[in-house]
């Protein structure tokens, strides 16, 4: 189970654990508080965020910084599920509420906003930024806030309260290497470039593709980069002289385009293959595009927006219907199938009698094989391990919903469970 989240006991921390023993005790109900849990007329137990008409859900993203695209597909989509939801009834027959704040990509402010917002909400189906969710680790921890993150860090593993949905970065990374050795010819000996966002994000897909390339005998050239450099010029010209037979990518779109662009521009026309945060549809109608369809893979825990499976055509279309003119991108289906993954985790624990925090939490954590029919389905019941393995291939299509289509389904590639024994 979890090795991590004991490891910061509060004074709070400690005086709840002794009044759950005292509570224990003399025979009263051995649920935890819940932050100021009490008992609904309906009889089902409530806490921060959820009243006798009403469950508020609670959103920390980005709307003004480099993940702005993102942000809005993201709160979007959840905003639709709740409408649906709520015209169908709400949950535990409560109206849905999303409270949202924007951080803009910046720690400090999220931090803030979620001392505002954290008091009120039952759980957070929605934090943008790696960095962001580890600066609250703690708190979310403290607070029993069921989270889930938009950011597939495995630092984010081994906490009760933090859900990263589907595969992490360097699970994906270990499958981006698979794919290349498979189908793009590359053999023992051959370097691949791999350019990444220092800090978590990029570390961790680093990880997985230096595994992969010593397993493979490949040899990573690596490219460590900022959020804040758009122009890779001087990574492509790093790379071209180390010779490399492929790149990958850990960054965001803007760095993607500008990677992809100039490599094409320089002669350097190799497979790049990214991580899904590196792909948004808008850079099909930028100058990159042609450069894009023609070496661009990404490697993904999500399918294709375009993916024929029903749920997320029948996702697809209702977003199109609510928000024309917004593109139905990856952000739309990570989206909407965390707010309806969180939605069965509201309904379980309600049909268990309580919507107090620690008890959704505990509902979550016994969901085995969770599955919305928009992916993958997901195991929940270790903290320690990503709650999938497998990863989609997937190639840019300028003419498609979402600006990708399928290129492989979703499958585990050979050494994932080896290295996830390893790792641990």
């Amino acid at each position: 189970m979890n090795r991590t989240h004991h490891r910061h006991r509060t004074p709070a921390v400690l005086a709840a654990a002794l009044a759950a023993l005292l509570v224990t005790a003399t025979g009263c109900s051995s649920k935890a508080d819940g932050g100021g849990a009490s008992e609904d007329a309906d009889g089902v137990r409530t806490g921060p965020g959820v009243t006798a008409k009403t469950l508020r859900l609670g959103a920390l993203t980005d709307l003004t910084g480099p993940y702005a695209t993102l942000g809005k597909s993201i709160v979007q989509a959840q905003q639709m599920w709740a409408d649906e939801t709520n015209a169908a009834g709400g949950v535990c027959g409560r109206k849905v509420e999303i409270v949202v704040k924007d951080h803009g990509y910046d720690v400090q402010k999220a931090v803030t906003a979620y001392a505002d917002l954290a008091p009120d909400v039952v759980a957070l189906p929605q934090v943008i930024g790696s960095p962001v969710v580890a600066a609250l680790l703690d708190d979310i921890e403290r607070d029993h806030l069921l989270t889930f993150p938009q950011a597939w860090a495995a630092s984010l593993l081994g906490h009760d309260s933090v859900q990263v949905i589907g595969t992490t970065y360097d699970v994906d990374m270990i499958a981006a290497v698979d794919f290349l050795t498979r189908t793009k010819g590359l053999a023992a000996g051959d370097a691949v470039g791999h350019v990444y966002f220092e800090g978590d994000y990029g570390a961790n897909a680093l990880q997985g593709s230096t595994w992969a390339a010593q397993r493979a005998g490949l040899k990573i050239v690596p490219q460590k980069i900022k959020a804040t450099d758009t122009d890779l010029t001087a990574q492509v010209s790093a790379l071209r002289k180390a010779g490399v037979k492929a790149v990958l990518i850990s960054a965001g779109p803007a760095q993607t385009a500008s990677l992809v662009g100039v490599a094409a521009s320089r002669g350097l026309r190799v497979p790049v293959v990214s991580s899904a945060p590196g792909f948004a549809p808008q850079l099909m109608k930028t100058p990159a595009a042609p450069a894009l369809a023609a070496m661009l893979d990404v490697v993904s825990a999500a399918p294709a927006v375009s993916s024929d499976l029903p749920g997320v055509k029948a996702m697809a279309a209702a977003y199109a219907k609510k928000y024309p003119g917004s593109p139905v991108d990856s952000g739309v289906l990570s989206g909407y199938n965390a707010a309806e993954l969180l939605g069965a985790d509201l309904k379980k624990a309600c049909a268990a009698g309580s919507l107090a925090r620690e008890d959704v939490v505990k509902a979550h954590r016994s969901q085995k094989s969770a599955d919305t029919g928009l992916g993958s389905p997901q195991d929940f019941s270790d903290v320690d391990r990503p709650a999938a393995l497998a990863s989609y291939v997937l190639k840019p299509d300028a003419k498609a919903v979402g600006g990708l289509v399928g290129v492989e389904d979703a499958h585990r590639a050979p050494g994932v469970t080896e290295y996830l024994a390893n790792r641990s």
